[in-house]
């Protein structure tokens, strides 16, 4: 079936595109949504006039929303999670739970819908879209790490900053005489008791 979009419809066109689709989606979606229309000769004939409007539309919208897209830009978001050895998680992280950090982050409203396309399933950093328009497509960083860990804060870091702490790092990390003469008595008394 052959419909006039009279919006803008994610992953199928802009207002006033003529498109074909099947028969349900047009019936059961798109109709009784007033998203489009059946693609009439009389339709067909406001295209062009609503393909502009739209046009303009779109333009001012995006102009608006480019100040949220920076945010979202700037926004960081970590989920402690519980996971297995070899990475995968216990569950997974959900656009809805990405969607409620968002919120508690930045104070934004957005529908879990326009938040990533898929559930994150493994440990990592990942890179989720957020579709503000058809358009204007911002990304939020989400770190996620294992239950328990310290989040590794190297990766957030300068070099700078990783180079300066590295020599306080390596004197802690030395013990003194007195603590070496002490741990082999203690790895022998443990083995004992263990026995």
């Amino acid at each position: 079936m052959k419909v006039l979009l009279l919006k803008d419809v994610y992953k199928l066109g802009h207002a006033g595109d003529v498109k074909k689709v099947a028969d349900g989606y047009a019936r059961n979606y798109l109709i009784p949504q007033r998203l489009a229309t059946l693609a009439t000769s009389t339709a067909i004939k406001q295209a062009e006039t609503l393909r502009q409007n739209a046009a303009i539309t779109r333009a001012k919208l995006n102009a608006e929303l480019a100040g949220v897209a920076e945010k979202l830009n700037a926004t960081s978001l970590t989920f402690p999670v519980k996971a297995g050895e070899t990475g995968k998680l216990y569950g997974s992280v959900t656009p809805a739970q990405i969607t409620e950090e968002i919120k508690k982050a930045t104070g934004l409203e957005l529908d879990r819908r326009t938040v990533g396309n898929q559930p994150l399933r493994e440990l990592g950093e990942y890179k989720v879209p957020v579709r503000l328009t058809a358009d204007l497509i911002a990304h939020v960083r989400v770190l996620i790490h294992r239950e328990g860990e310290a989040l590794k804060k190297a990766a957030a870091e300068s070099p700078a900053e990783v180079e300066a702490k590295a020599p306080l790092e390596a004197e802690a990390m030395v013990e003194s005489p007195a603590e070496l003469a002490e741990a082999p008595a203690d790895d022998a008394q443990a083995e004992s008791e263990g026995a």
